[in-house]
């Protein structure tokens, strides 16, 4: 089976750098995949894609060298189920806020006896490789994330359900739950002290992690933190930046 270059890197203690898609374009997401990112996620719960539109993606990004992977709509096994079987290689699930709920993310993600997950690799198994069901349970990555003020305490809980490979931060829905606005956590309250204990908390067990950045500096800040990996923002975002930016410079 083709190797998860993200999980060799996080092997090596390798910092990564994942890209973020919202835009429903499989011509951006093969752009994007040749522009340095480790790994290139398509965003199904806030991104304005759906499942035909990312097997596009999926199909763009594995023609780069950056690792295909998605952030599910929720944990839905079946939508999980589909999203590998179209070529995923790693899954970010959203609002995991107990052991339970991981353990219902990992079955999804892995085939008997490690989990439920139902045989039809259909697209996986064109990019994975004809032994793609023998190597799946040892490439796919499982990440949950961590959200709720629910999750932060049942932390401990979450990374030690087995199957668990890589927790992520969602600051912003994080920071709502503890009564913070979104973009508290670059302010010393709540949510800052929530993100700095659930890293500390992975450390310790020796689960890696991954966080989501409002841009470049951020990200550079929490790779000096210790996350292994990080998201400098999304597409929609960096574009709308970049434009008001050649606005500006070419009216200054």
């Amino acid at each position: 089976m083709r190797e998860n270059l993200v999980r060799a890197l996080l092997a090596k203690g390798a910092p990564i750098t994942n890209a973020w898609l919202s835009i429903p374009s499989g011509y951006l997401a093969e752009g994007t995949g040749h522009q340095g990112f480790d790994s290139v996620t398509v965003d199904l719960q806030h991104g304005m894609i759906g499942f035909e539109t990312a097997v596009t993606m999926l199909q763009a990004i594995s023609a780069t060298p950056a690792v295909p992977m998605v952030r599910a709509p929720s944990n839905d096994p079946v939508a999980i189920m589909h999203l590998l079987d179209a070529g995923a290689y790693g899954v970010i699930c959203p609002m995991i806020s107990t052991a339970e709920d991981a353990e219902q993310l990992v079955a999804a993600c892995r085939y008997p006896p490690l989990g439920g997950r139902s045989f039809g690799p259909a697209r996986g198994k064109l990019y994975g490789g004809v032994d793609y069901f023998d190597a799946a349970n040892d490439e796919i990555l499982v990440i949950p994330m961590i959200e709720t003020a629910q999750a932060v305490e049942n932390i401990d809980a979450i990374l030690a359900v087995p199957g668990v490979d890589m927790i992520y931060v969602g600051p912003n829905d994080l920071a709502l739950d503890l009564g913070e606005r979104p973009g508290a956590e670059l302010e010393n309250g709540a949510t800052s002290k929530a993100i700095a204990s659930v890293l500390a908390s992975a450390k310790s067990a020796k689960v890696a992690t991954g966080i989501f950045c409002s841009d470049g500096d951020l990200a550079h800040q929490r790779l000096q933190e210790g996350f292994d990996l990080v998201t400098p923002g999304n597409d929609f975002n960096l574009l709308m930046r970049a434009m008001s930016d050649s606005v500006q410079t070419s009216r200054r």
